[in-house]
């Protein structure tokens, strides 16, 4: 089985839901909090390249509201990706890596369909 790795900001309510469902069914995987690790800006390109970078930027947060007006206009792949790298509570999360396969958000459902 490929390693299942699980990205986010451990104290999201989210990455808390997605981690206690992983440990309850028994599957190992690899934690990377963005916070404490960073997230490595080849790694956004191939999730924006397989999601669409829309569906990776997390704009219901109050990272989001903070923003500049300027941040905030204008917005393309390559100016999202700065500000994730730069904002990593942008991200939406968890994503959920195994293999070629790129899942953002948690629903168990989903999860058990990856990882069955």
């Amino acid at each position: 089985m490929n390693q299942v790795k699980l990205y986010g900001i451990s104290n999201c309510d989210t990455i808390k839901k997605a981690r206690q469902w992983l440990q309850a069914q028994g599957i190992e995987y690899r934690f990377h909090d963005y916070k404490k690790q960073g997230v490595d800006t080849a790694l956004l390109y191939r999730w924006a390249d397989t999601l669409g970078w829309e569906a990776l930027l997390n704009r219901r947060g109050m990272t989001w509201r903070r923003l500049s007006e300027a941040d905030k206009a204008d917005l393309d792949r390559d100016k999202a990706i700065r500000l994730m790298r730069a904002n990593p509570s942008l991200i939406r999360r968890p994503v959920l890596v195994r293999g070629d396969i790129v899942e953002i958000g948690f629903l168990p459902v989903r999860y058990a369909e990856i990882l069955g």
